[in-house]
């Protein structure tokens, strides 16, 4: 018989006491739960009148968002310890510490990173975070070389694959992102003012074909261990400083997938600027500085692969003149095809982006939701033809001003 149950607050403050060398011995800790995602517990336990704290993560058995009508396995926190603790090995300053974990209780403990932002919180504020690209594209270059067949030996990433499969998650992606918007399901969720965008979804049988080719990459493509779910709400920032929190979708899939989230999260809150800049030339600012990051992400991660593919390269067939620049257009393809599927899902499906669902006015509000799956259909409709970067930024501008788009 399983001992799982979720943990109380006492029960996670007796646990926080058992982690070597967190806490002064005798210590008053106090507790929170502050757990305000869709899938988990969490607790912040702290030491008065010290610095010392903890974050312990449980997972329930079911979806937080919904209830206990959609049950999911716990297995999900084995797989999230285990990518934090993979990704912290990879990139050490950009991932939070593990310090202790239980599969059975399904909670790991790990490094409290309170004195962070999430980044959805600070880019709604207008904030600017100008290490934030070089910082992501370091995490993301790193991790999907170094466990891809181009930076580790191919058995030993079959045998890691075996350790990630993850099919409640990603049945959740592969319903939530990949079908649910372009049908009509119980789940997807939307104003009235926008049913005519959701019903031109529906009927759009060329964007099904490009949204198809995409889902089959995510099905069959397992080019390397993806975050799984890299939006700016698992990101905490500070002006100097980012750590990618999470991952427990993670598995083995296109890589693309996971520069994609991160790029079509920063349009998301591109295209809510309408509905938040107080005037023409602040959102004028705060858009270019949106559309420089997420350039920047995807020049940083390009640069670093390519000089990991040059150093590190552990496939010698894949030294082959001209298979470096193949694979990389490959990956930029499907970056903007995947960034414009997470547009289109967090307007229309069942789990909404704060960026816009908080802008306070319903006018700016459908403004926004409209420009976000303008970009996003751009994005798919186009996405085979993207010949660099800047052919993205073309996109989004150009879907920005209702112009016909055309690379």
């Amino acid at each position: 018989m399983s001992a799982y149950h979720p943990l109380s607050a006492e029960e996670a403050i007796q646990l926080a006491r058992s982690i070597p060398g967190r806490f002064p011995e005798h210590a008053e800790l106090e507790c929170r739960e502050i757990g305000d995602g869709n899938l988990n517990l969490v607790f912040h336990v702290t030491a008065k009148n010290t610095a010392d704290s903890i974050i312990i993560k449980q997972a329930v058995p079911y979806a937080k968002v919904v209830g206990e009508s959609w049950p999911l396995s716990l297995d999900r926190a084995r797989i999230e310890r285990l990518a934090l603790e993979t990704e912290h090995k990879i990139c050490p300053e950009l991932v939070p510490e593990v310090y202790g974990y239980s599969d059975e209780l399904a909670y790991t403990v790990m490094e409290d990173l309170s004195e962070y932002t999430i980044m959805r919180r600070g880019l709604i504020e207008g904030q600017a975070y100008p290490k934030f690209a070089e910082h992501i594209g370091e995490f993301l270059a790193r991790t999907l070389f170094y466990t891809s067949d181009l930076g580790m030996n191919q058995q030993e990433k079959k045998v890691l694959a075996g350790q990630f499969v993850n099919p409640d998650l990603c049945k959740i992606t592969e319903d939530l992102i990949f079908e649910d918007p372009y049908r009509k399901s119980d789940n997807n969720n939307y104003s009235e003012a926008i049913e005519d965008e959701a019903e031109a979804l529906r009927s759009d049988t060329e964007l099904h074909f490009e949204v198809t080719l995409l889902r089959h990459k995510f099905l069959t493509q397992a080019q390397a261990l993806l975050h799984g779910d890299l939006h700016t709400g698992s990101i905490f920032v500070k002006p100097d400083s980012t750590k990618v929190i999470d991952p427990e979708f993670a598995f083995f899939g296109p890589m693309g997938f996971d520069i994609g989230a991160v790029i079509g999260n920063l349009l998301l809150n591109y295209a809510s600027q309408i509905g938040w800049s107080s005037d023409e030339q602040t959102r004028a600012a705060r858009e270019a500085r949106l559309i420089e990051m997420a350039r920047g992400v995807w020049t940083h991660f390009e640069s670093g692969f390519r000089l990991l593919w040059n150093e590190g390269l552990q496939d010698e067939m894949s030294r082959t003149a001209g298979y470096q620049d193949y694979y990389i257009s490959q990956i930029l393809k499907d970056t903007a095809g995947f960034a414009g599927c997470k547009m289109i899902r967090r307007i229309v499906g069942l789990s909404h982006v704060a960026d816009i669902d908080t802008i306070p006015g319903d006018k700016g509000r459908e403004a926004a939701q409209r420009k976000a799956l303008a970009i996003g259909k751009s994005l798919v409709r186009h996405h085979r033809s993207i010949q660099s970067i800047d052919d993205i930024v073309t996109l989004v501008e150009q879907a920005s001003q209702g112009n016909e788009v055309s690379i």
